[in-house]
């Protein structure tokens, strides 16, 4: 089983590459995307549908939206956080295969000066509290997607260049450790991986080119999950695509 994720802004530019990833990698279970960017009616349910996938989705006009989609029926949807009155369109979740898997895109925050940070530590602290929950109803879970933290400065192409932005701040990081601490497992740290590995390059300045990336795209796992996993990959060759999303796909693989 391949728990995966992926940040594809706007799913009605990159379907196409979605289908054919998902096509190429037939061990991927379930994939997480997040900035599908469409509202519900507009969702291409029909086509993932006819290549032989069941999907959950929840989203809006140009912003947001996030969606997973599945080889295995999905149970149990929930659509947000319940606990976190919000418009946006962050937060899916569904059980598939036994395992719950959540999907997230986690607040961007801006800028530390800006409406948007405070909003964005608020966001954060709820979702850490209904993950606690959802740990204690679903042992095997993962909590999957773009979480607009870069964890330590191993996931930062130029710390001293990223020094007191967003994404990086002291107080982003210790949300992420929240979450470890609810008993999660950051699984591209299970396995020794090379230096300089990023999921997220602007597209400005040439950055895929020059790796000037973050890291900030993770497959986090309950203990039993972390127990199973066997790899924890990023995904480079859908960022060279023409036209390709920002992000990269991040797949954990789990022994079944």
């Amino acid at each position: 089983m391949q728990i995966a994720t992926w940040n594809v802004n706007s799913l009605k530019v990159r379907l196409p590459q979605v289908l054919d990833w998902l096509a190429a990698r037939p061990e991927v279970t379930v994939l997480a995307l997040q900035e599908t960017k469409q509202e519900d009616h507009a969702f291409p349910r029909a086509e993932i549908e006819a290549a032989g996938f069941h999907v959950a989705f929840t989203g809006q006009k140009t912003y947001n939206g996030v969606a997973l989609i599945a080889r295995s029926p999905l149970s149990d949807v929930q659509l947000n956080l319940p606990n976190f009155t919000d418009p946006q369109k962050r937060v899916i979740a569904a059980t598939v295969d036994g395992v719950r898997v959540i999907g997230a895109y986690v607040v961007n925050g801006q800028a530390l000066d800006s409406e948007k940070y405070p909003y964005k530590l608020a966001w954060l602290d709820a979702l850490i509290a209904w993950v606690g929950e959802e740990l204690a109803r679903h042992p095997r879970l993962a909590l999957v997607g773009d979480y607009n933290i870069a964890p330590d400065d191993r996931d930062v192409h130029d710390p001293a260049k990223w020094a007191g932005d967003v994404l990086v701040s002291p107080p982003e990081r210790e949300r992420f450790q929240q979450l470890l601490g609810l008993g999660l497992v950051d699984s591209f740290r299970l396995f020794e991986q090379p230096e300089k590995l990023f999921s997220w390059w602007d597209y400005r300045a040439a950055g895929f080119r020059r790796n000037a990336g973050l890291r900030i795209d993770h497959v986090l796992l309950s203990a039993p999950l972390a127990a199973i996993c066997s790899a924890c990959e990023i995904d480079l060759e859908p960022r060279r695509h023409e036209r390709p999303s920002d992000h990269a796909p991040v797949v954990a693989t789990l022994r079944t």
